[in-house]
């Protein structure tokens, strides 16, 4: 995207993958409906703030970095004095988006649904300072939350079919996620149809001016302009960013994948992880993560990454806690070679959980290091566990009592570390 193409101001064109509509012909550069400038200036000579539709399916409990590009851009837009208009999707998230999905998901219960979403609402944000927020909770007016069972719970048949009368079988097919299933015959619900139709739906009724997305929601996006002009309003801009790449710089950040940084991580293991993203993802990193001006930074790739780094801790836990982090990690990496892991502030984990005399992939799994017995055995027979800077190559190793391992350091790879406590 060339800089300018928009006449977009710097914080929003940043990282930005797609606008639509763009508006690039010159009659359509002053109209607000074509040219998203455009709609900015009318809504600053107005003096009314653009609201910022961005829509969430509460169907995990954990946000992590990758998805934090969408909230960040909805927070430059609070920042700018617009109006972010966060939709919790407790009732589309009973259906499950079928994007990027390769058969009918399982449907969550109200219940489930529910309390993920009160976990998302604390880790974007809710109740803490806007500083090292993701959103801010707390500027009047910055700020709608809303469930969409508000609205869609209470649609008769008539509105469904209302609904369903906009679209076509063909567009829904047009849909490449649809397309696959339908072409190799994998079932699709007709309940999966509804998603993009409902989704659509709340940019209607939160009156949306502009709607964020990642580059494999536009169709979704696509939908709620349609529906706003069905229904007699002004369609909403689409915004789409990238997917950030995972941990592993190729394929995107995903829990199931392991490649993830948690936004609850605690900042020496964000620290640890962030600073061994491989050199070819570290300007994504840089660009859709951070403000920094990325002309100013270290030429030097290694440089560059650590900035990126201390940066993300920087601001999920403020300067002195990246800073420590970013000088723990260095002592652990001494301490790998003899010396320094003593004095790094590491994370605690309790030994109180152990059941003594304990087997090394025991202890791994008891800790939550590793996620199960199994994985600790790989992990442990592929050389990826050392304790106190020495590998332990055997899972059967056993250690007596929880006073022998007291104060040492498990190291998992290079980016988790637990400090052994008794308490």
């Amino acid at each position: 995207m060339a800089k300018g193409t928009w006449a977009l101001p710097d914080w929003l064109e940043r990282g930005v993958a797609d606008l639509f509509p763009a508006g690039a012909a010159a009659e359509s550069a002053a109209d607000p409906d074509q040219q998203l400038a455009a709609r900015l200036a009318e809504a600053a000579r107005l003096g009314r703030p653009l609201r910022v539709k961005l829509g969430i399916d509460p169907t995990g409990s954990d946000i992590h970095l990758g998805h934090s590009i969408l909230f960040r851009k909805l927070r430059a837009f609070q920042d700018a004095g617009h109006t972010a208009v966060l939709i919790i999707g407790d009732f589309t998230a009973r259906i499950g988006d079928p994007t990027g999905k390769s058969a009918t998901r399982v449907q969550l219960s109200a219940a489930q649904v529910e309390a993920n979403a009160e976990t998302y609402l604390v880790q974007l944000g809710l109740g803490q300072d806007p500083a090292h927020a993701l959103l801010d909770f707390q500027t009047p007016g910055r700020l709608e939350v809303r469930r969409n069972s508000e609205w869609l719970a209470s649609l008769d048949l008539p509105q469904v079919i209302e609904l369903l009368g906009t679209s076509t079988v063909g567009q829904m097919l047009a849909k490449e996620d649809f397309a696959n299933r339908y072409g190799s015959g994998t079932p699709i619900s007709l309940h999966e149809f509804l998603y993009p139709l409902l989704q659509g739906y709340d940019s209607v009724q939160v009156r949306a001016d502009v709607e964020l997305g990642g580059t494999d929601q536009k169709f979704n996006v696509a939908m709620g302009r349609d529906l706003q002009r069905h229904f007699g309003q002004r369609p909403q801009f689409g915004m789409l960013l990238p997917i950030l790449p995972g941990l592993d710089g190729v394929q995107k950040m995903s829990k199931s994948l392991g490649n993830t940084v948690g936004l609850t991580e605690d900042p020496l293991s964000m620290y640890s992880k962030l600073e061994k993203v491989p050199d070819a993802a570290v300007e994504e990193y840089l660009t859709l993560l951070t403000n920094l001006e990325l002309a100013g930074l270290p030429a030097n790739p290694r440089e560059r990454q650590k900035a990126m780094a201390l940066e993300i801790t920087r601001q999920r836990h403020g300067a002195a806690a990246a800073e420590a982090a970013q000088a723990d990690a260095a002592k652990l990496v001494a301490g790998a070679a003899g010396s320094g892991a003593a004095d790094a502030d590491v994370p605690e984990a309790s030994l109180a959980v152990v059941n003594f005399p304990a087997k090394a992939f025991y202890l791994l799994s008891a800790v939550g290091i590793c996620a199960s017995s199994s994985e600790a055995r790989r992990q442990i027979q592929g050389g990826g566990v050392k304790l106190d800077g020495e590998k332990l190559t055997d899972p059967n190793q056993e250690f007596a009592s929880a006073a022998a391992l007291e104060g040492k350091v498990l190291q998992l790879g290079k980016k988790t570390f637990r400090r052994l406590v008794s308490g």
